[in-house]
């Protein structure tokens, strides 16, 4: 208990600093999740859309179960099996549909606009979920995903004020 003790003067005194004002920038900030497809089939090398396989299928449920206590509003994904079929857990359990995306026709400045204040997953590629984070953040922070790399998580959040906070997590 006296461990704790100097803990809890530390929150009591530092969560009287926070203005009304900064909460509000924190509730109406701007979230988007980011994830690259789920394993696919690489048994016909000429399929420019295969399906998931069987890992693939279950690390979309588990996306769906990392995702638990999320509410998204939107959810994207490209207009390939292995895309919608990662998505589509976690678009059910939200009940939202899939709004299908060009990553390589997306204005980002219209994409922020439409989603600002909203929570958002954006499901991708090994090459386009980094692109997007970069034009998002405004930077090029982060490289192509290698392709035996299926469990990047990459955070980005907008406050109102228009803070950027990005963070890459990986789930396995």
């Amino acid at each position: 208990m006296k461990k704790l003790l100097p803990f809890l003067i530390i929150i009591l005194l530092t969560i009287p600093s926070f203005s009304q004002e900064d909460f509000k920038d924190i509730l109406d900030a701007s979230t988007y999740y980011f994830i690259r497809h789920a394993e696919k089939n690489i048994s016909d090398k000429d399929d420019i859309d295969p399906p998931l396989v069987i890992d693939g299928i279950l690390r979309a449920a588990k996306w769906s179960l990392v995702f638990d206590n999320i509410k998204f509003d939107a959810i994207y994904s490209t207009d390939f099996l292995r895309t919608k079929e990662t998505a589509q857990p976690t678009a059910e359990k939200n009940n939202i549909d899939i709004t299908l995306y060009d990553p390589t026709n997306i204005d980002t400045n219209a994409f922020l606009e439409s989603t600002k204040g909203q929570t958002v997953l954006i499901v991708g590629h090994s090459n386009t979920t980094p692109m997007f984070v970069n034009a998002i953040i405004g930077e090029e922070k982060y490289e192509q995903i290698e392709e035996t790399i299926n469990g990047n998580l990459y955070i980005v959040t907008i406050s109102k004020s228009g803070d950027i906070n990005d963070t890459l997590l990986s789930i396995d």
